[in-house]
């Protein structure tokens, strides 16, 4: 059941891709010759007007074709032929589309909650006396940290939510001092040297809770909205590190981890509605990533085709279709090198995990 719905959530999050190109090259006057859900064999297929829809066997992609888009081609309506404007949005309506989904899983996850989570500290751990002495376990209040302070960043790392804490929390070392930013009192306030560690009985890395507002439209569309640039944050210092070498090649996953990543989350759920709240918060992630990632100036992405709209934009006349051609044909031979390279790993693990079990 896992694989099944890390199936349709890969399918759901292409096509919602695939449909921002469709829709607004048919909203530009470009001719789209094919609208496909999934790859491989065609399993259905119906033409309306200049437009063939299908819906093939593998449900792990799927493509908007559009009349001349690799090539010179001299139909008006062509892809080449729209104004430079029109190629823009074509291009970005892709990524667009993905975010606009993972905001509205966002608001979705948000209000399956009991409450809207901010940055902002509530209280710390403690212990109260009988006779009312209050004993502080938290090394962030000695060193600090105040109630009701709204954090603004850690490190230099601009903390948007909770999750954003979390990734702070989880790749930060305990027992070092950090450089943390507030907002108290109206005023930013610097502090220098706080620890966030738990000291009491086995302790923990977090030692304060944070305030919970009340759930209502406004409240969860600006929590959702957080959710949404901490998801884009976390994404992007991943991308990052990735590029700069600070991932180690064991932490790169493909298809075959996040599948396997979703479907042990879900199997793992102790109630349906746990389950849901992992699919949606998987989904949200992933969709953000692919939104992220296709934008980036790498040949045969959307960001690298948009690479060579600005070179135009620049040049005032288009690179030559057969050389842009090449460039992106050297793009996906290095991307689907990379896909391999990320599904052996995946393999591997899986397979050495079952030895392990």
């Amino acid at each position: 059941m896992g694989i099944v719905i890390a199936i349709l959530i890969f399918g759901l999050i292409v096509t919602v891709h695939e449909f921002g190109h469709f829709i607004c090259a048919k909203l530009s006057g470009i001719k789209v010759l094919e609208f496909s859900i999934g790859m491989g064999p065609k399993l259905l297929q119906k033409a309306k007007g200049e437009t063939k829809y299908s819906l093939r066997l593998l449900p792990v992609g799927g493509y908007c074709a559009m009349e001349g888009e690799d090539s010179t081609n001299s139909d008006p309506r062509s892809f080449r032929n729209a104004k430079l404007w029109k190629r823009i949005i074509v291009l970005f309506a892709g990524a667009g589309m993905n975010f606009v989904l993972g905001f509205v899983m966002l608001i979705i996850l948000v209000s399956m909650m009991d409450g809207v989570p901010t940055t902002t500290v509530d209280d710390f751990k403690r212990t109260i006396a009988a006779d009312g002495a209050v004993t502080y376990y938290a090394q962030s209040y000695e060193t600090g940290l105040r109630q009701n302070d709204k954090i603004i960043s850690i490190d230099g790392t601009r903390i948007y939510s909770t999750l954003d804490l979390n990734y702070v929390f989880d790749t930060c070392d305990p027992n070092v001092g950090h450089k943390v930013v507030v907002k108290r009192d109206g005023e930013r306030v610097k502090l220098d040297g706080v620890f966030f560690k738990n000291t009491y009985g086995n302790g923990g890395v977090v030692d304060f809770a944070v305030i919970y507002k009340n759930k209502n439209p406004l409240t969860v569309i600006k929590g959702s909205g957080d959710l949404f640039m901490s998801m884009t944050h976390i994404v992007g210092l991943s991308i990052k590190q990735m590029f700069s070498g600070q991932l180690h090649k064991e932490d790169v996953s493909g298809p075959v981890g996040v599948v396997s990543a979703i479907s042990e989350s879900t199997e793992e759920s102790e109630s349906f509605l746990d389950a849901l709240f992992q699919v949606i918060y998987m989904t949200a992630l992933i969709t953000i990533n692919v939104g992220i990632f296709n934008l980036l100036p790498i040949p045969g992405l959307d960001g690298g085709r948009l690479l060579f709209c600005f070179i135009e934009l620049v040049r005032r006349k288009p690179v030559k279709p057969e050389h842009e051609g090449y460039v992106h044909l050297a793009g996906m031979v290095l991307l689907f090198g990379v896909m391999i390279f990320a599904t052996y790993n995946d393999i591997v693990r899986l397979i050495t995990g079952v030895k392990n079990g």
